[in-house]
């Protein structure tokens, strides 16, 4: 057991050194050897987890769907923006989000496939209008995929212009702005009177998963190099 523990940290000191570069630097820039001299670690316990630096990219874009699922609500709506603002939320306070999302919008990422972030959340956006439409909280034109790729598209453009204006410190504000526009098109009005769309929900909902999961997986801390 303890074997296996030292390996979980080791593994998880390697990307957490993996995902402050490649936020730092992009894909195409960040080295391995950087990684290496940052976790602390042989470049056989890097192998022995991470076989190239496409494998450590990967792994940073899998790791921000590690955070416990939203609960489930009685309206499907305020459950799907819930989420949105979770993930906001976490982009402001997670590293490891903060360069998955780096990772997903980076276009110099040559050979690296950044699909995967866009199409689950896509699938979790669709999997949740399908429920609101189905118990009618949506209005009658709405197609789910397509309302779900808007919303995507749209957070990650959003996300991107606050990361470049003030390093986040404004995204919550501008989702709630960015759902306070879509909505409207899309939900029964009586349903839309109802839903929360204050600024401070990512953080609400944060705080609900702590109490409902209290060994919830903080935010990653700046890495420190750790032996092998």
């Amino acid at each position: 057991m303890a074997k296996q523990e030292r390996a979980l940290r080791t593994r998880h000191a390697i990307l957490s050194s993996a995902a402050r570069i490649f936020e730092e630097r992009g894909y195409q820039a960040a080295t391995v050897s950087e990684i290496l001299a940052s976790a602390g670690v042989t470049k056989g316990a890097l192998y022995f987890h991470f076989p190239s630096k496409e494998h450590l990219a990967e792994g940073v874009l899998h790791a921000q769907d590690l955070g416990a699922p939203i609960p489930e609500r009685p309206s499907k709506v305020q459950q799907m923006v819930d989420t949105v603002f979770l993930h906001a939320h976490r982009l402001q306070t997670d590293p490891m989000v903060r360069a998955g999302v780096r990772l997903s919008l980076d276009q110099q990422a040559q050979g690296l496939d950044r699909s995967g972030p866009f199409l689950r959340w896509s699938e979790v956006g669709t999997e949740l209008l399908d429920k609101a439409k189905a118990q009618g909280e949506l209005l009658p034109h709405v197609t789910s995929q397509e309302t779900a790729d808007v919303l995507v598209g749209s957070f990650a453009g959003i996300q991107a212009m606050s990361q470049a204006l003030c390093n986040y410190q404004d995204l919550p504000p501008r989702v709630a702005a960015l759902l306070r526009h879509i909505l409207p098109s899309v939900v029964v009005p009586s349903v839309l009177a109802s839903i929360d769309l204050t600024a401070t929900r990512g953080a609400t909902v944060y705080t609900e998963l702590q109490t409902l999961h209290p060994d919830l997986q903080p935010p990653t801390p700046e890495p420190t190099p750790h032996p092998a």
